[in-house]
């Protein structure tokens, strides 16, 4: 929000008067008096459609290393003996991002009035996820709030390793995949058109690869928006499947089921719920509230399920690896050291150990996975160019042979 202040700057004497963004009234006094200025008037201003800030963002607001970097930060000024409130006001005088120096700026001043760490980030879910808020609170209830900083920026720091090492190993096949459909559009539309034309023109025999050519030309220039209607249609369904917990249930299942891509999906998957539980059982949260946030952080209704079951079970009085293991989503491996982990009392130990395995084993796959389809997917693109540039070139040979005889 947007603030118009009047007032004195003390070290001078003479009228101040501006604007000032800030994320309340009293965050807005707050930082005029740091200034060293006694305001007289602040009112909030509306402003224009052009220089509105709407908040919206695409995704999380603050980027997953910035968010590291702030816990860190965060533990550190806990170790030195800085209290929460001036630290947070510390740190929120420091980052970049607008959305999260206004989330900060307003936790400060719960924190200040009484509020609870955890409470006060608890507001603000775009920014600060429940696993966060969770070991907050397991840290306030310890009084090892820094200890838990550190824990949850390496948590967000592997979990972004991760991420970012799969979502590198899937984007060059999309990538040349979008290459390979403006190529053809571009062969197909504006330079198959006019060089087959001119070839016809001649006369000869048309050969059935460049019927088929011609005949697929044809649609795409006269027909395109039937093709923009079945992408539209298949999109809408999509939508409408993703909408339907059944529809989305298949989804994921179909995600785990596919060659390939599905098995470094699985890995992924479990490299993220064991570090999630991991972190959460060294920060003393509860068990079942633990496997109800890493259900949620899977991010995959398969695995969900599987987790919901464990949690059912536990209730019951029996083990947290007997659902596990029989299901198929859970390797043998994840459920045996589990159960080694609830027979020894050091579960948080073995799942970190499990954790750090899939984390490696994803950054080999996804590094296979990368070096094994950047040739295959060039080969892709040559080959399906070749076969539209080969199906234009055939009538020229017959040209040349009717011309020989």
């Amino acid at each position: 929000m947007i603030y118009q202040y009047k007032g004195i700057d003390a070290r001078t004497g003479k009228e101040v008067k501006g604007k000032l963004d800030a994320s309340s009234k009293g965050a807005a006094i707050e930082d005029l008096k740091r200034k060293g200025f006694y305001i007289s008037e602040i009112v909030e201003k509306k402003e224009s459609i052009l220089h509105k800030d709407l908040n919206i963002t695409l995704g999380k607001p603050v980027k997953n290393q910035d968010f590291v970097v702030f816990c860190r930060q965060l533990a550190t000024l806990l170790n030195a003996g800085t209290p929460i409130v001036d630290s947070i006001k510390l740190l929120s005088d420091q980052v970049s991002s607008k959305p999260f120096q206004k989330a900060l700026n307003a936790v400060y001043l719960d924190v200040r009035s009484g509020t609870s760490f955890s409470d006060a980030c608890k507001k603000y879910p775009k920014i600060f996820d429940k696993v966060f808020v969770n070991m907050a609170l397991a840290g306030e209830t310890s009084g090892d709030l820094e200890r838990v900083m550190d824990r949850l920026a390496v948590f967000y720091e592997k979990e972004h390793k991760v991420r970012e090492k799969v979502k590198s190993a899937m984007m060059y096949p999309i990538v040349v995949s979008i290459v390979a459909i403006v190529v053809v559009i571009i062969l197909l539309t504006k330079v198959l058109p006019s060089l087959l034309n001119n070839l016809l023109s001649v006369g000869g025999e048309i050969p059935l690869p460049t019927k088929m050519v011609i005949a697929l030309s044809d649609f795409m220039i006269g027909q395109w928006y039937i093709l923009m209607m079945i992408v539209l249609l298949l999109v809408l369904a999509y939508i409408a499947i993703k909408r339907n917990p059944k529809g989305q249930y298949m989804l994921d299942y179909v995600k785990l089921k596919m060659p390939v891509f599905g098995v470094l999906n699985q890995k992924q998957i479990i490299a993220r719920i064991t570090r999630t539980m991991a972190s959460q059982f060294a920060s003393s949260v509860p068990v079942l509230q633990t496997l109800t946030m890493s259900a949620e952080v899977a991010n995959n209704l398969v695995f969900a399920k599987v987790l919901e079951q464990s949690r059912e079970s536990l209730r019951g009085g029996s083990s947290l690896s007997s659902p596990l293991a029989q299901s198929w989503v859970f390797p043998k491996l994840v459920s045996h050291m589990v159960a080694v982990g609830e027979e020894t009392g050091q579960l948080d130990t073995m799942l970190g150990k499990i954790a750090d395995f899939y984390e490696d084993d994803v950054d080999q796959m996804a590094s296979r996975l990368s070096a094994i389809l950047e040739p295959l997917m060039i080969a892709i693109l040559g080959g399906i160019v070749g076969l539209i540039v080969l199906a234009a070139m055939l009538p020229m040979f017959s040209i040349y042979g009717n011309f020989n005889s």
